[in-house]
């Protein structure tokens, strides 16, 4: 453990590099306070997206690491911004008309579209708590409406209360001019109509903890604890951590332009500002950024179809600071590009490991990979064995590695289930198979008799040494164009595995016969 420790300290992975900026601040700040604080914020506006498993996950990593090199106890908590009011309707949701006569609404008074909860606002913290559960994750869930209700936050809005001078100087240097004329950090929570209002604030009675303001002409008076006041967001964000003393917290790039402002509300009302991490955003498929509203890009959902909980989290430790491109394309890479990390593990150093993504992922309890055929070969697979089930497949995986069966290898059989579904909802629809020319049929041709004439065993890199031959036989150049056209005119597609791989896999004499029907032009792509 020592050992572990040691590199921990000096370790260049990303979540080693905030945990030491944490321990850092702690020893600075409060040494006496017993542990350390990390947290997420979520606004359940509209369903979960995989950003906000992300930005859990990711915090996750973070807190592990920090485990690593302290003693220091740490809790995680993720807050749920459900008090604030319902701006406009998701577009992903049923009821949209009901749903449009409770705007503005705290999320917790909008009643559920789909009928299963008290409120929208429960129904998808319910569904955010499902994901967090599913992945494992240990954490401490806090409604906004239920915090500012059960007066756990009264005392720091009373210090708002106190400082809204000084609050509303940082805001209002960040707003325009038209804006600065209504502003308030404070909206009352209406207590005819139960709406929260954003209108200009009369004033702020410090001694007493009131504000006062009009709705429809009356004047009214409401006390800023209780749940009947809430704060703006950016105030809010400031005003959390200094409520909870948050020690960590990241937020996407989005949100980066307002840190002064979380910072300085932050420290206006007693706080110590956190550590933060900016990360990049994740975008859909067009490259637009992942909205809530929108419904656009994967959901939780749709990636736990087609793959595992791990492979998820593996796409979410890569380069954080980098923008991605999610969508459902990036699923068979991030499930093969996990498995190889796994095999990697157990002949890797300790610097090695601690900068291996699966030790982050698994806490560094990293389990043995069984997946003996990669997932991308399986849709291979699926794609020329015309299997309706993991009977199929199994068939074929069985003669390729003999010792290998779905109680044996768990994560291949639930890999090939995956493999089954991915191709059938995106594979299939969209291949396309091509004619080869006059020189590809040659080298074709010439690979299905070598085939036909192998007398070896069916071993993948003597069979990919043999498939490199007759590309450079036949002057394919670039080789690569040569493999290309095996995919295109075998798979119906761009790019695939090591075919030397593909034909241990599939079977020689199977792959000879795949050969000649192409040849025949009996292949067909998904638009004849």
């Amino acid at each position: 453990m020592t050992t572990l420790r040691d590199a921990a300290m000096q370790s260049k992975a990303w979540p080693f590099e905030e945990a030491r900026r944490v321990l850092k601040r702690y020893e600075k700040k409060d040494p006496d306070k017993g542990h350390v604080l990390f947290e997420t914020g979520y606004g359940p506006s509209g369903l979960p997206h995989i950003g906000t498993f992300g930005e859990v996950a990711r915090t996750t990593m973070v807190r592990r690491a920090f485990e690593m090199i302290s003693d220091i106890p740490t809790r995680l908590i993720c807050f749920s911004d459900d008090m604030d009011g319902m701006r406009k309707v998701p577009e992903n949701v049923p009821q949209q008309e009901m749903l449009h006569a409770h705007l503005q609404l705290p999320l917790t008074s909008v009643p559920d579209p789909f009928g299963t909860h008290e409120s929208f606002g429960g129904h998808n913290n319910a569904m955010l708590r499902r994901f967090l559960d599913t992945f494992g994750f240990e954490y401490e869930f806090i409604s906004a409406t239920e915090f500012y209700k059960s007066g756990r936050f009264d005392d720091t809005l009373l210090r708002a209360a106190e400082k809204y001078d000084e609050i509303m100087q940082v805001m209002l240097a960040s707003l325009r001019e038209e804006r600065q004329q209504t502003y308030s950090c404070f909206l009352p929570i209406s207590p005819t109509t139960g709406r929260v209002l954003y209108v200009p604030i009369k004033h702020v009675d410090a001694k007493n903890g009131t504000i006062t303001f009009d709705e429809d002409g009356q004047e009214l008076t409401l006390p800023v604890t209780g749940g009947q006041v809430k704060l703006q967001w950016k105030p809010d964000f400031g005003a959390r951590w200094a409520a909870l003393d948050v020690d960590f917290e990241m937020y996407g790039k989005d949100h980066s332009t307002n840190t002064p402002i979380y910072d300085g509300i932050c420290r206006i009302l007693g706080g110590r500002a956190p550590e933060h991490f900016t990360y990049e955003l994740f975008l859909d498929q067009d490259g637009q950024k992942i909205s809530k509203s929108k419904g656009n890009g994967l959901s939780i959902d749709e990636w736990l179809t087609y793959a595992a909980t791990e492979s998820l989290s593996y796409f979410m430790y890569q380069k954080p600071k980098t923008a991605k491109r999610m969508y459902f394309d990036v699923i068979p890479k991030a499930v093969d590009e996990y498995h190889q990390q796994l095999r990697a593990f157990p002949d890797q150093t300790p610097e090695q490991q601690l900068a291996n993504p699966v030790w982050h992922i698994h806490g560094g309890t990293v389990p043995a990979s069984d997946m003996v055929v990669p997932f991308q070969m399986l849709l291979n697979l699926a794609s020329v064995a015309g299997a309706t089930g993991k009977d199929g497949l199994w068939g074929f995986i069985r003669r390729y590695a003999p010792g290998a069966s779905p109680e044996t290898h768990p994560d291949l059989d639930a890999a090939a289930g995956f493999a089954l579904r991915y191709f059938n909802d995106f594979v299939a629809p969209t291949r396309k198979f091509r004619e080869p020319t006059r020189a590809e049929r040659a080298a074709m041709e010439d690979l299905a008799g070598r085939l036909a004439a192998w007398d070896q065993p069916a071993d993948a890199e003597a069979l990919q040494s043999m498939v490199f031959a007759i590309g450079k036989d036949h002057g394919f150049e670039p080789l690569r164009d040569w493999f290309s056209a095996l995919y295109q005119v075998l798979l119906g597609a761009d790019q695939g595995p090591r075919f030397g791989g593909f034909i241990a896999l599939y079977g020689i004499d199977e792959t000879r016969r795949l050969i000649e029907s192409a040849l025949a032009g009996q292949l067909v792509s998904a638009e004849a």
